[in-house]
């Protein structure tokens, strides 16, 4: 094997490895969480509530990710449940970030959509996003519980949040990982709760 693809080949398997430990990581240091996390969406949704769900980049796309779950299905047949991803609408993100700020992109959103009994989850591997920070801000401004998906280096957005998963790892790839996995475990919970309705 040339020496170039052996280095490659070195490269996949260090990053398969370190996927593997953050996953190890993610069962005895975040399991909890992620089931409160579960609990609190299933209690909202059951009681009437919908979930807002915001990121940029990278973490906007997860947002779009997770919702599709949550309307469409994971893997089950049942009822839609209410979820919008707030980077997904691009005239309302464009207008606010031509005539306000594009630190509000969320924030605005948020306070025309969002009700107290929803849940915002707020998505930032660094956890210093504004945009962000002052959704999730917003968000308890107005009586919704807060969720918040971020990396070791988190700190602000997890002392924003309600319920903070902070992905062990400082690494923007594993963080991503981590919260992605963490999000399709939330959502299969939340669905066979909702399948159980019939």
């Amino acid at each position: 094997m040339p020496k170039k693809r052996n280095e490659s080949l070195s490269s996949v398997l260090a990053q398969l490895s370190e996927s593997s430990k953050l996953t190890e990581r993610l069962k005895t240091e975040c399991s909890q969480q992620i089931l409160e996390i579960a609990e609190l969406l299933i209690e909202t949704f059951k009681n009437g509530g919908k979930v807002l769900i915001c990121g940029n980049g990278g973490s906007a796309a997860d947002a779009q990710h997770l919702a599709c779950e949550l309307v469409v299905k994971l893997k089950e047949e049942r009822r839609a449940l209410p979820a919008l991803a707030l980077s997904a609408n691009l005239p309302i993100i464009s207008a606010v970030s031509n005539d306000l700020s594009f630190k509000r992109v969320f924030s605005r959103q948020v306070e025309a959509l969002g009700r107290r009994g929803d849940v915002l989850m707020a998505i930032s591997t660094s956890g210093s996003s504004e945009n962000v920070i002052l959704a999730a801000q917003k968000a308890k401004e107005m009586g919704l519980q807060v969720v918040g998906f971020t990396g070791e280096g988190g700190r602000k957005l997890a002392s924003t949040a309600d319920l903070p998963l902070i992905i062990p790892s400082r690494d923007t790839q594993r963080i991503q990982e981590g919260y992605m996995l963490a999000g399709h475990i939330i959502c299969g919970l939340i669905e066979e709760a909702f399948k159980k309705e019939g």
